[in-house]
């Protein structure tokens, strides 16, 4: 929804139920939390029957919207809630608020009206104030409810100190709103001393302080010096009546060309102004209000109203801030936990350290950015020891990730070798020294893969260890067949040296044979002498 913010109408934000009092609706808390995109919120508060939804719904750009109600009865309920996409600033959403009429003599519920103003004041970023008429003495004591805002809104848990009136005043000023004063139906000529003014100083004219400290000055500058002191930044509308009276009731159905021309110009200059300069709601330490933000206010403010008690600011701030931290605490720990993915595993347990540390840095600094500085320090040392526990998970990730890489590298670098025992290659004599000779060669191109983790000497011992006994019967193989080889070698030489042995024999006897020929050859040639 934070993109494409799909409300075709307003719907009810907070009802005003018959003997419940203000109650939050959940629907509108649920379409809240799905808008995370910055907002400018508009609440506008007045008289009943003074034409505020009119106004709105021009701002929302649309004729109907906020229903206006045609009778002397207050329409509006509670406060209602429309937001549409901000015609002006890319991605942020326009919230606007209708409250419901103050003043309406059926109802006779002042304290209702009190806290029905309180709230729109406490929620909104712009509040307009909507009359009838004039800028008269009759208008600011219809305002009566800005004399409230002090006592009915708490800025500190802690209460002020005697003495510090002007302090809680210009505290209670840190978290208002703009203040736009909508003059309805006007008919005086804007000047002074015939000399034409603005509508802006014709405010301020309403609001200048009467000189004297006479129980009637004070009385007279009370409510305007509120105003001075709460609303520093304030602006002025006036508008002459929209068409005949005649025409009022259906007056958004009214086409444009039976609409005063003056007053027209004047909606448009009015809608142009709020749309442009209207800023988005913040709250303490400059945090912009989302949606989600928003419906956690409202809930804490009416939670408050409920209860008895004043709302209060630090306290409302405090519990959305207790809940922005905790997320931001998800934020901050997610980021750690993917960089730190990302890397792993690495190649020394110093190397592991390293990247804790650039990671945790990282996940710092987002929660720093990010975090309100209400209960900062609590969920810093909550991050902390989230991050603590994640480095210890990591230590024993980046092991296990070592060991089944290493493993992996091994059993693919192995499978010729295995292949070649398997086959009987190494089950020769001599087998052993050419296994061995294969087997460190393998060794050599593990070392050289790259990646391989804190893991990488054990997996290998571990390796060669359950190799071991194949080794083993290898080395068996191998000098069994060397010692039949020698037996065999042994055996052919002493055939070879029997036969040596047996042919010299033979020479000797032949020798012998000859030598006796010869003896006797010379024997017999003697006796023929």
């Amino acid at each position: 929804m934070s993109s494409e913010i799909q409300m075709p109408e307003p719907i009810c934000l907070i009802e005003n139920e018959k003997g419940k009092g203000l109650v939050v609706q959940p629907e509108a808390l649920r379409l809240l939390a799905g808008i995370t995109q910055p907002m400018v919120v508009v609440a506008i508060a007045g008289p009943y029957r003074s034409g505020k939804s009119y106004l709105l719904n021009r701002l929302a750009g649309q004729r109907r919207g906020f229903s206006l109600g045609s009778s002397v009865r207050a329409h509006t309920k509670g406060i209602w809630m429309w937001c549409v996409p901000h015609p002006c600033k890319p991605g942020h959403t326009l919230v606007l608020l209708d409250t419901e009429g103050l003043g309406d003599t059926e109802k006779g519920d002042t304290k209702n009206d009190t806290w029905i103003f309180v709230l729109a004041v406490l929620l909104s970023s712009t509040l307009i104030y909507n009359s009838k008429g004039t800028i008269d003495q009759q208008a600011m004591d219809n305002l009566h409810y800005v004399l409230k805002l002090t006592e009915c809104v708490q800025v500190k848990t802690a209460p002020e100190e005697a003495g510090d009136e002007q302090l809680g005043l210009d505290r209670h000023a840190l978290y208002f709103p703009t203040f736009v004063w909508a003059v309805r139906d006007f008919t005086l000529q804007l000047e002074v001393d015939g000399k034409e003014i603005s509508e802006d100083e014709y405010l301020e004219n309403a609001l200048k302080l009467k000189d004297g400290s006479s129980q009637e000055a004070q009385s007279y500058n009370r409510l305007r010096e509120c105003i001075h002191q709460l609303f520093s930044e304030r602006k002025c509308f006036v508008f002459d009546q929209p068409a005949r009276k005649r025409d009022l009731p259906r007056l958004e159905e009214l086409p444009d060309e039976m609409l005063d021309p003056e007053f027209q110009q004047q909606v448009e200059n009015f809608c142009s102004y709020m749309r442009q300069n209207c800023p988005p709601k913040t709250i303490s330490g400059g945090h912009k209000i989302t949606g989600s933000r928003l419906g956690t206010l409202v809930v804490s403010y009416v939670e408050a109203i409920q209860s008895g008690a004043v709302p209060c600011l630090e306290n409302a701030v405090l519990a959305l801030a207790e809940i922005e931290n905790s997320e931001v605490v998800k934020e901050a720990v997610a980021l750690y936990r993917e960089r730190m993915e990302q890397e792993l595993p690495t190649e020394t347990t110093q190397e592991l350290l390293e990247l804790h540390a650039r990671c945790e840095e990282e996940a710092t600094r987002l929660f720093t950015a990010r975090a309100f500085a209400e209960s900062r320090e609590k969920f810093r040392a909550e991050l902390t020891v989230q991050l603590e526990a994640l480095k210890d998970h990591f230590w024993i990730q980046n092991e296990r990730a070592s060991h089944e890489k290493c493993t992996a590298a091994l059993q693919e670098l192995f499978q010729d070798l295995d292949a070649r025992i398997n086959d009987g290659v190494y089950f020769v004599s001599g087998g052993y020294q050419l296994f061995q000779r294969d087997q460190q060669a393998l060794v050599e191109q593990y070392w050289e893969l790259p990646g391989k983790g804190v893991k990488a000497d054990t997996v290998l011992q571990d390796f060669l260890q359950k190799r071991e006994s194949m080794a083993r019967t290898i080395l068996k193989v191998d000098r069994e067949l060397m010692e039949k080889e020698e037996q065999i070698k042994n055996l052919k030489a002493q055939c070879e040296r029997a036969e040596q042995e047996k042919e010299a024999e033979r020479k000797r006897e032949a020798e012998s044979s000859e030598m006796e020929s010869l003896v006797g050859e010379s024997s017999r040639r003697r006796k023929r002498i």
